[in-house]
């Protein structure tokens, strides 16, 4: 399986982009590299991911099912072991949630207050000696 499964079967840059039931999923565990690139990579994509959550490209639902999803998160927790990292998915898969237990305008500010936490914290991730303090509270 290959990191980035996505509609036909195409080749960009040396990825492999292949449609199973018109599902679209990334697996972090087809990612290679040192720890450090893993986490590197990790943060690059989430900020993608919360980016496109902020735009409306995708919804909550399909964040959970492209990445936020079981297998990313233990691989996560078992592999990179970082807290951060943790945090991150940990926001990730309850953003549906909010949608479900919240009136509209208080899961709307409770979402982009989420998205905003996930996109500080991979940006901490990118940049680890600025706002240390400010990301440990983050993922308390």
């Amino acid at each position: 399986m290959n990191p980035v499964e996505w509609p036909e079967s195409n080749t960009f840059h040396n990825a492999t982009i292949m449609r199973h039931d018109k599902q679209f999923r990334i697996t972090l565990s087809e990612i290679g590299g040192d720890p450090t690139q893993q986490l590197r990579f990790f943060a690059l994509l989430n900020l993608g991911i919360v980016q496109s959550l902020v735009s409306g490209a995708i919804r909550a639902v399909d964040a959970v099912q492209l990445f936020y999803n079981a297998e990313n998160c233990l691989y996560v927790r078992k592999h990179l072991r970082n807290k951060k990292a943790s945090a991150i998915m940990s926001h990730g898969v309850q953003l549906p949630d909010l949608f479900e237990s919240l009136s509209v305008d208080e899961a709307s500010r409770e979402f982009y207050h989420e998205l905003e936490t996930m996109r500080f914290l991979c940006m901490n991730l990118l940049a680890p000696k600025r706002s240390t303090r400010l990301a440990n509270l983050a993922v308390a």
